[in-house]
């Protein structure tokens, strides 16, 4: 950090401070995680200096013969890791690349759906502030009461609304998706199905969560969560890619290219090459027996932490886990998601408040807390580890309001995070 201490040092002290409080702390939040140092050098590599608009070989811009070789490289891998023919590596983040899916698939006005945001969905998957539940006709739908999704009554209200795209995926489900049955659904109105895999794509690598490839018509994924790598998407699908330059009719061996020309010329500009590189590198590590065995200690963590927790009295969405996160209703605990988060904040161990579902409260300051085990599990925490940190959470849940309880339990945190430096648990350091 010299250059930057010499010429920003507010910068640099904001980044310190940032190093420091995830080196001390307890990054628990499914949707982050710890990259790896290979993965860092190639985002912050001369890559970014680089404008690159197009793909490779067919650019608007000369110079282009290192990046394609690099776009090249993470589209053979995303491929190759998982089992499709076709992969767009281009998208900025998660939510560009679920709105290419839309422009790529049907018309403003078209009736959609997708799981509320409320019930463990996401934003882009038809919410009505968002831009999918703007532009399109946004029909939403949810869990039961016992917080698990019923495909029948999903299969019920598909028949009634036939809507002509579905989306499937979750950002707070802790449960198993049955991709054959949510096929077997959009086949009865002929809809595209979409499958964001976004929190669970490690888990798919690793064997962790059966693969949505062969049932759904696209699978859409960041690159930043389970996967471990830089902030990014990828589109995933099958078919035969012809020149995204040209339009294509809306068939399922077109996807491709209608996903291509979605993303530009539809809706991006210069990919962001540094990005892509590190995609890259991340794809090659999530190629390796290690982070296959990454991938099964994280469930193995989830599972223990959900167990500790449960016989600590705390209210478990579903009644516990099969994947990566948890979803606690503390309405027994007497406080709220907001209230839970600041505490264990306090206590170094960072969540975020969430809604659960048929959740009284404002999303704002909701009944709930989502936790999960990816950014512990790439520290090498195991399931010891997890048994401590669920009674680290119990204390600070009871001692919301006591900041001395809640700094020893911080200084009790930062002995754990000792042992385990940041990059202890990645196969690359």
């Amino acid at each position: 950090m010299k250059n930057l201490l010499q010429q920003d040092p507010d910068i640099a002290q904001a980044l310190e401070n940032e190093i420091r409080r995830q080196t001390e702390g307890l990054e628990m939040i499914p949707s982050e995680n710890h990259t790896s140092p290979a993965v860092l050098e190639a985002l912050g590599s001369r890559f970014t200096d680089k404008y690159s608009e197009g793909y490779p070989g067919i650019r608007y811009y000369g110079g282009c013969e290192n990046v394609d070789m690099v776009e090249n490289l993470a589209r053979e891998r995303a491929k190759a890791l998982f089992g499709v023919t076709h992969a767009n590596v281009q998208p900025y983040s998660g939510s560009p690349a679920n709105h290419a899916v839309y422009f790529a698939l049907v018309n403003p006005g078209d009736k959609v759906m997708g799981m509320h945001l409320y019930y463990g969905g996401h934003m882009t998957h038809g919410l009505k502030v968002n831009f999918s539940g703007t532009y399109y006709n946004s029909i939403q739908y949810q869990t039961g009461k016992d917080g698990f999704l019923n495909y029948d009554e999903m299969a019920e209200m598909v028949k009634k609304e036939q809507p002509k795209l579905i989306f499937t995926g979750a950002t707070a489900y802790p449960r198993i998706f049955d991709w054959q049955r949510l096929r077997e659904i959009a086949d009865t109105c002929g809809a595209w199905l979409v499958a964001d895999i976004s929190h669970i794509a490690g888990l798919v690598v690793s064997g962790d969560h059966p693969s949505p490839v062969g049932f759904a018509d696209v699978v859409t994924t960041t690159t930043h969560k389970t996967l471990r790598g830089p902030r990014g998407a990828l589109i995933l699908c099958n078919g035969n890619p012809s020149n995204p330059l040209k339009k294509a009719e809306r068939i399922k061996e077109n996807i491709p290219t209608l996903i291509d020309r979605a993303i530009i010329p539809g809706l991006q500009g210069g990919p962001h090459n540094h990005q892509t590189a590190a995609i890259a590198v991340a794809l090659k590590e999530a190629a390796t027996p290690e982070f296959k065995e990454y991938g099964h200690q994280i469930v193995r963590n989830a599972k223990t932490l959900a167990a500790e927790l449960l016989n600590k009295d705390f209210n478990l969405v579903t009644g516990g886990t099969d994947n990566h996160l948890l979803l606690i209703d503390l309405t027994n605990k007497n406080l709220s998601g907001k209230e839970a988060e600041k505490a264990l904040s306090l206590a170094g161990i960072t969540v975020n408040k969430n809604t659960v579902p048929f959740d009284p409260r404002s999303p704002f300051d909701p009944s709930g807390i989502r936790l999960g085990t990816p950014a512990l599990t790439t520290r090498g925490m195991k399931e010891e580890e997890m048994k401590i940190i669920a009674g680290w959470i119990d204390e600070a849940v009871m001692a919301k309001d006591d900041d001395m309880k809640l700094a020893d339990i911080r200084r009790r945190v930062k002995e754990l995070t000792d042992q385990f430096p940041l990059y202890s648990g990645l196969s690359y350091k």
